[in-house]
């Protein structure tokens, strides 16, 4: 049996000119995930990652702690949605950058809502695929993986993505419904790790969410959700 881990970026930077950057707490929650692999002996014999900055960054953060040379493949199908664009289609006024926790609260309450708009094809945000192809997008990133296991069925993956395209792909493989995915989505933890038991015949849900490697006695305040 193989694995994929499923890994979200660190911490970005909520509410900045430019998100898709690692804040410095991001950065040590990567180094963090990989020094935790390199004490357990964690190896992987394929990489895919998002073409994002974050993605980038967050996969030389793991990198850097596994001690280990981790080249990837850029997969655009594990990119994330464009959450500005998903609010400004349900709600075109101006906002304020989530700089507050208040500012913080109303933009998780509107990508919700902007998210199931969204996915049910009520909102066409502007610059984004259908969210039918955004997930087919996230499907062929795992048929590819699937076929690989045809011919290599101890296949370790590691996957760096984030948390719009790691809830589709949970989503997929347990088959549940729109807004369960949603929930999955705006619960993942940054630098967390789900894990998929991989066969040659399917992808199994293993683990969703983990921190274990960001709540050691000698890492305080390194778990974070924006």
């Amino acid at each position: 049996m193989g694995n994929v881990y499923l890994v979200r970026h660190g911490q970005a930077s909520l509410g900045a000119a430019d998100y898709d950057q690692l804040s410095e707490l991001g950065q040590r929650q990567c180094v963090a995930l990989g020094t935790y692999w390199r004490e357990r002996g964690q190896q992987f014999d394929l990489v895919l990652r998002g073409s994002l900055k974050r993605h980038a960054q967050s996969l030389a953060g793991i990198a850097e702690g596994l001690g280990q040379n981790l080249p990837a493949e850029v997969w655009p199908g594990l990119n994330e949605y464009d959450s500005a664009a998903l609010i400004q289609a349900i709600h075109p006024g101006a906002l304020h950058a989530p700089q507050t926790a208040d500012a913080a609260r109303q933009h998780f309450r509107l990508l919700r809502e902007g998210l199931q708009a969204w996915m049910d094809g009520a909102s066409e945000p502007q610059g984004m695929p259908s969210y039918a192809e955004f997930s087919a997008g996230v499907a062929a990133t795992l048929a590819h993986v699937q076929a690989l296991a045809l011919s290599r069925p101890d296949l370790r993956v590691l996957v760096v993505s984030s948390g719009g395209p790691i809830s589709t792909a949970i989503g997929q493989v347990l088959g549940v419904n729109a807004q369960t995915a949603i929930e999955l989505n705006l619960r993942i933890r940054n630098g967390s790790v789900s894990e998929f038991a991989l066969t040659p015949k399917r992808m199994a849900l293993l683990g969703f969410n983990s921190v274990a490697h960001l709540e050691l006695p000698s890492l305080p305040g390194l778990v974070s959700y924006a």
